[in-house]
């Protein structure tokens, strides 16, 4: 067996870069995320929401109105890498979210947006948020969103409330 691996990869030099960049972007990929759609640990408490924050909360309808802002910001983490949540910050693989309450969809000027996603014609609500951030291939075919869906319905709930909270100018 070991000869036969000499072998190989002496005929097959790139083989083993191959199976060692295989193996990275595994170990890399299992870190993105809850595994097995289990939730994520419970997380840190963050800070006491304010009056203005839980006012912002009261804003949603139910269920989301009486989420778990902690458990939000934690899943809001899976948004990050793509997205960024402060007034002016720019956009980053994905739209700037401030503000992504009450505007039109698809409506930044500066973001080049998938066809698809200009097609639709609506204002971004917690509604439309729970059925695109639930799978947003299935909710807009042909996006070019490659989020896999935040599939939890309770960490998807809070994470719609922490993003109303966050993307309103609350202080979380």
């Amino acid at each position: 067996m070991k000869r036969s691996m000499v072998s190989f990869t002496q005929r097959h030099p790139l083989a083993w870069l191959a199976a060692i960049a295989l193996t990275l972007s595994s170990l890399a990929l299992s870190a993105c995320g809850p595994s097995g759609g289990d939730t994520a640990q419970a997380p840190a408490p963050g800070p006491e929401p304010s009056a203005a924050d839980k006012a912002l909360l009261a804003q949603l309808p139910a269920p989301y109105n009486t989420a778990d802002l902690d458990n939000g910001r934690l899943h809001f983490n899976l948004c990050r890498a793509c997205h960024t949540i402060i007034q002016g910050a720019p956009n980053m693989t994905g739209p700037n979210l401030y503000g992504v309450f009450g505007r039109k969809v698809a409506s930044l000027p500066d973001y080049g947006y998938s066809a698809a996603l200009k097609s639709k014609d609506w204002i971004w609500d917690a509604n439309h948020l729970n059925g695109w951030l639930r799978d947003p291939q299935a909710y807009v075919p042909g996006t070019k969103m490659g989020f896999y869906g935040l599939h939890n319905d309770k960490d998807r709930i809070d994470t719609i409330a922490y993003l109303k909270v966050a993307s309103s100018g609350g202080g979380l």
